[in-house]
């Protein structure tokens, strides 16, 4: 099904909400909750919160970063955007897209740029630009991941400086473990808790990553994917040295959820072939309690998929009850 057909049942939806819903300031929310929901899921085609709100002011806060803001007219935290692979940062079409609708829905919205994640190499460093944003005010301050993105967002969500800053933390796709996420983009494979399987990958956007992250695959391993023998790629991963399995730790947000004080919430496709469910499986494994996992068949990697219309109008009830969290998550 086309992303306009799902928008529009989620306008159907959106409608019947508000019209069961008093006239007060939880309305306003509801409206708005639902707007987002079917712009963003319609990629622009039904122009919901446009018709509703008026364009966000973007202000530059330097080089790094920028904070969207639009007319208040619902109650919504401060709001921290963390990005994943993004070569523009701050300035991607999409990224910048998403900011402006969130800032359309109340949000103060800050979206600092990981440099690391702009070249598609991630690393521990790419946390600091989130925390240096949640430093700026005391909160409490809602986040969203996108994708690895999630690896600086936990890390800044379990840092002793601004943890107790971060209300709640939506993660989109998320990875829960570096290593095993390595494994799938190099092999395709995965599995946790009784689930596992195996996606095909396109060779050049390996090649790519692999160009990318040098020092986190080694000879073994590359002379193993040159020869696509998919059995020495599983054995050179398991063999890795000590060092790069210790970056890999810590560039897995299971290492740090433990120490995160937010409200979680996980949304993950089932059908994403960036980054399998199994990763949000693992991450809310590592910290049960006060964590929500969100798993759907209408979404992919973070846009929506093909399904029927039952399944869409359904589960974009589920997605507007997460959109409204994030705006009340008390």
């Amino acid at each position: 099904m086309r992303q306009p057909e799902v928008a529009r049942r989620l306008a159907a939806l959106a409608l019947a909400l508000v019209l069961a819903a008093p006239v007060t300031r939880d309305a306003v929310s509801l409206v708005l909750s639902a707007a987002f929901l079917v712009e963003f899921l319609s990629d622009g085609a039904l122009p919901a919160l446009d018709a509703l709100t008026p364009a966000p002011v973007r202000e530059s806060l330097g080089p790094s970063a920028d904070r969207w803001t639009g007319a208040s007219l619902g109650v919504a935290p401060p709001l921290v955007l963390v990005h994943g692979y993004a070569p523009m940062g701050k300035d991607d079409p999409r990224l910048a897209r998403a900011a402006a609708l969130l800032a359309r829905t109340g949000f103060d919205v800050t979206v600092p740029t990981l440099p690391g994640l702009t070249r598609g190499r991630l690393r521990p460093d790419d946390a600091a630009p989130v925390v240096a944003a949640l430093a700026t005010r005391p909160g409490p301050w809602a986040m969203v991941s996108v994708s690895i993105g999630a690896a600086p967002a936990f890390a800044a969500a379990a840092d002793p400086r601004v943890r107790d800053r971060v209300g709640v933390l939506l993660a989109l796709g998320p990875h829960a473990s570096a290593a095993a996420t390595l494994r799938f983009w190099l092999t395709g494979a995965f599995e946790f808790g009784g689930v596992s399987g195996r996606a095909p990958h396109d060779p050049a956007l390996v090649r790519a990553f692999v160009d990318a992250n040098a020092d986190l695959v080694d000879e073994p391993t590359r002379a193993a994917l040159a020869a696509g023998d998919a059995a020495r790629v599983e054995r050179s991963l398991a063999a890795l040295p000590p060092g790069v399995r210790a970056l890999l730790e810590r560039l897995s947000p299971a290492r740090a959820m433990p120490e995160v004080r937010a409200r979680v919430i996980l949304v993950h496709g089932y059908a994403d072939r960036a980054v399998p469910y199994t990763e949000s499986l693992r991450l809310a494994a590592a910290r049960p309690a006060g964590t929500r996992l969100v798993l759907l068949h209408a979404v992919g990697h973070i846009e929506a998929a093909p399904g029927s219309v039952w399944r869409a109008t359904r589960e974009g009830l589920r997605l507007w009850l997460v959109f409204h969290t994030l705006r009340h998550p008390d």
